[in-house]
């Protein structure tokens, strides 16, 4: 399946490494295209329900924490928008609150704009964090039913 070159292309970037290779993949690949740079958060509830974390804390701070984290997610997609641009793409910002885990609310972005391609990093976990955790690149690769470009991690040296 290869993309379609007038639908936009859905690049994930939260501003961390993994995600600036798939903005710097997609400048050698794609010719200037429409990018749609989406970067999703999620509540501290969510992420605490998503790891099992619920402890006995309370969480008084939890509106801080995530007006803290919206303003972070809308900071990087504005980057990624910006770098988008620099390098020759029709590019908007846009951000996203998953309630659920967040490559579901990948796939719901790219179906409401019908994305031609995916554009996704890895965080490089390892095998036993990704079994335990799962992978967000994985996910949207198994139930998007799009084309997707998962660019890795930096390889490392064999130990």
């Amino acid at each position: 399946m290869t993309p379609d070159s007038t639908k936009p292309t859905l690049v994930c970037y939260d501003g961390s490494d993994q995600s600036s290779r798939g903005l710097a993949a997609i400048r050698g690949l794609l010719a200037p295209t429409e990018v749609v740079v989406l970067t999703v958060w999620q509540p501290l509830v969510t992420k605490l329900a998503e790891t099992g974390s619920f402890g006995v804390f309370a969480l008084d701070d939890e509106t801080e924490i995530d007006g803290s984290e919206e303003q972070a997610a809308r900071d990087a997609a504005e980057e990624g928008a910006e770098r988008a641009r620099a390098a020759g793409h029709s590019a908007t910002a846009r951000v996203e609150e998953a309630q659920q885990a967040a490559w579901m609310k990948i796939i719901e972005v790219a179906d409401e704009i019908d994305a031609g391609l995916i554009v996704c990093g890895t965080r490089g976990r390892g095998s036993i964090r990704t079994a335990l955790l799962g992978s967000v690149s994985h996910a949207v690769l198994t139930h998007s039913g799009r084309p997707v470009l998962i660019t890795p991690a930096p390889r490392q040296p064999p130990r």
